[in-house]
């Protein structure tokens, strides 16, 4: 270097005693405001203020660019005995590469950690942290103020998951992924002409092995360099709320990779993880447990779910792998877990912190979404921690994505033998907040694409699959599709590949795209799809016994409209004719949507545009109608008169 480094001043603090106290208490929740790096001037001379929580190292300091990377050069102090290192470094500002040097008496550790706090970083495979600052103009704020309304239980909830750098390649740019803002305008033309209210990406927050699909996070404030700068993510959320779409953030505060820059083994201690495998370590993902009974760490999780909400106006959190935490043997056998002090195998600390995080978020923000996905019986998930629920406001419902693909896969002709698979759900279906999920887990890893589940030829493979969603959005939950499933795409997911977009030439792809669109306007317009989608007032078999046909029927119902939508699913290959059902009165029922329209390739058979019901009582409703009833289809009809006319 030309000169000296500039001198570190440690008479320059971010952080209060007030601070220092909430953090250690575990009860400080705006950490991004007082940790990491901060760009700022102090007496005419501009600089950056640093600090970290390293309480058993005995040095560190911030290793740069602009020292040489001298772990010499600029030494932090520690601040009491909070375990917080801090100084301000003259001379280091905005586009700063940066790291902290940790050194521990302990075996002679030393280390270069990227910034837990750290807003930005490079693009992976390099590790360094970049000192950055989160100024942007939102154009929003009509979203802001009116998303309330649009994020309630009783609103229309359909929601497109994707994976940003799979959803689209540029074939003019050697196929590699779309930047932020290269996709933000395609993705919102794209999910609006589609109708679905909600995005839900999978973990943007830095990670540094892409093929983990973002699940492996080393920074936790920072969404990946991948795709551009924190900016540009803003700019990506920017766009999806003025075309009136919500941004849902997968979360992981689950785990975290055992990489040497990230939070692993931080200060030469298992400072953010549990020490005993048996409690610390994931024994199938290979990956660190958050330690959720050390205060400091649940002050870093609460203030990153906060962080995300605030900063990036996110509209809610789908937290990843909830099971994992709450249990302390989950994928353990016996002898390899440490049970709780009652001597259970419940993870107190995990369910504290859950809960003290979902009553956080919602004090802050009540117009988000928490969303858990959580694959067993736990009790409660999505109810008030008041009356001892974790405090999630919806749960993805894996029952029913479990039953419903297995009784889909099987060959029609045996499908009478399986009804139950169909119609389980509904006796516990309004015991916690559902999502439904068609996620990526079901189209990865050997299990073929949603198309390639269904059986028969291609016409009944694409029946099947309009079926399928046409009977998801009957029952009574919030919806999920995973990107690709629109189109029926023919290959399962690859991380390293794209959506199938060119399948959309063909009818049968271009017709079930139409068929989801057509879906999603019917659910966002019709309050009996959605206003009761969380209780039993919403919902009502007609005939859920008639399994040697496989055939159900149902009625939904809305909260301040006499309206009721009658849904009838055919599961078999056979066109029916004259088929009588129940309805709740007489009196004419159009058909809003058919499955087997030839708009979306199917056979066109159908009750040209409605039936008129007669008062004849069946299957314990008070009116009935004869109806055609179209192969491997469902049919909704609606009726316009108001019950009394």
């Amino acid at each position: 270097m030309d000169q000296p480094p500039a001198r570190v001043r440690h008479d320059v603090s971010l952080l209060s005693d007030d601070d220092l106290f909430l953090f250690n208490q575990g009860s400080h929740f705006r950490l991004w405001d007082k940790l990491g790096s901060h760009p700022m001037t102090i007496d005419g001379v501009p600089g950056a203020h640093f600090g970290v929580w390293a309480p058993n190292a005995d040095f560190v300091s911030v290793v740069a660019d602009r020292n040489d990377w001298d772990p010499g050069a600029h030494p932090l102090a520690p601040r009491g005995s909070s375990g917080i290192w801090e100084g301000f470094v003259p001379g280091f500002g905005t586009g700063t590469l940066y790291k902290y040097h940790v050194a521990s008496p302990i075996a002679g550790y030393k280390a270069e950690k990227s910034d837990p706090y750290g807003l930005f970083h490079e693009v992976a495979p390099k590790t360094a942290s970049i000192i950055w600052d989160l100024d942007y103009a939102w154009g929003d704020a009509a979203w802001m103020a009116s998303r309330g309304p649009r994020n309630t239980l009783t609103s229309p909830i359909s929601i497109y998951e994707m994976h940003l750098g799979s959803w689209m390649r540029d074939p003019e740019n050697g196929f590699n992924s779309l930047s932020y803002r290269e996709m933000a305008p395609r993705l919102a033309a794209h999910v609006e002409e589609m109708g679905f209210t909600h995005v839900e990406l999978m973990p943007v927050m830095e990670h540094p092995f892409f093929g983990s699909w973002g699940y492996q996070v080393t920074g936790f404030f920072a969404p990946s360099s991948r795709y551009g700068t924190p900016q540009d993510f803003m700019f990506l959320v920017d766009t999806l709320h003025q075309h009136g779409i919500g941004v849902i953030l997968d979360w992981v505060p689950s785990h975290f990779p055992t990489d040497g820059h990230g939070l692993a083994y931080f200060d030469g201690t298992h400072l953010y993880e549990h020490a005993d495998p048996r409690q610390g370590f994931h024994p199938e993902w290979g990956s660190y447990i958050f330690n959720y009974g050390r205060h400091e760490v649940v002050s870093f999780l609460t203030s990153n779910a906060l962080f995300w909400l605030e900063k990036y106006h996110a509209d809610g959190l789908r937290v990843d792998a909830v099971a994992s935490m709450l249990y302390l043997d989950y994928a353990r056998k016996q002898g390899e877990w440490i049970p709780n002090r009652f001597g259970g195998r419940e993870n107190l600390a995990a369910v504290d912190f859950l809960r003290r995080c979902n009553v956080e978020i919602f004090k802050q923000f009540p117009d988000v979404q928490t969303i858990a996905e959580e694959s067993t019986a736990w009790p409660a998930v999505s109810r008030p921690t008041y009356v001892g629920g974790l405090g999630f406001s919806l749960k993805w419902d894996m029952g029913w994505m479990h039953d419903t693909l297995k009784y889909f896969a099987r060959d029609p002709i045996h499908r009478r033998f399986h009804h139950n698979e169909l119609t389980f759900r509904m006796l516990y279906a309004f015991t916690e907040n559902f999502v439904l999920p068609l996620s990526h887990d079901e189209v990865v890893h050997g299990k073929g694409s949603l198309l390639g589940k269904m059986p028969g030829d291609e016409w009944q493979r694409f029946a099947n699959l309009r079926l399928l969603f046409a009977y998801m959005f009957a029952q009574p939950a919030k919806k999920m599709l995973f990107m690709g499933d629109e189109i029926g795409q023919g290959r399962e997911w690859a991380h390293d590949g794209s959506v199938e977009w060119d399948l959309l030439q063909y009818p049968v792809h271009d017709g079930l795209r139409r068929f989801v669109a057509d879906l999603n306007r019917l659910y966002v317009t019709e309050p009996a799809l959605h206003e009761l989608d969380c209780s039993p007032d919403g919902f009502s078999w007609v005939d859920c016994n008639d399994a040697d046909q496989s055939i159900v029927s149902l009625v939904r119902r809305g909260r301040s409209t006499d309206d009721s939508l009658l849904v009838v699913c055919n599961f078999t290959p056979v066109l029916r004719r004259g088929y009588l059902v129940g309805a709740p009165r007489a009196g004419f029922w159009q058909e809003v949507l058919n499955s087997d329209a030839g708009i979306y390739a199917g056979s066109n058979q159908g009750n040209a545009g409605g039936v008129e019901a007669r008062a004849l009582p069946w299957h314990g409703q008070p009116a009935s109608l004869q109806i055609t009833l179209p192969p491997l289809a469902a049919v909704y009809f609606k009726s316009s008169r108001p019950v009394g006319s």
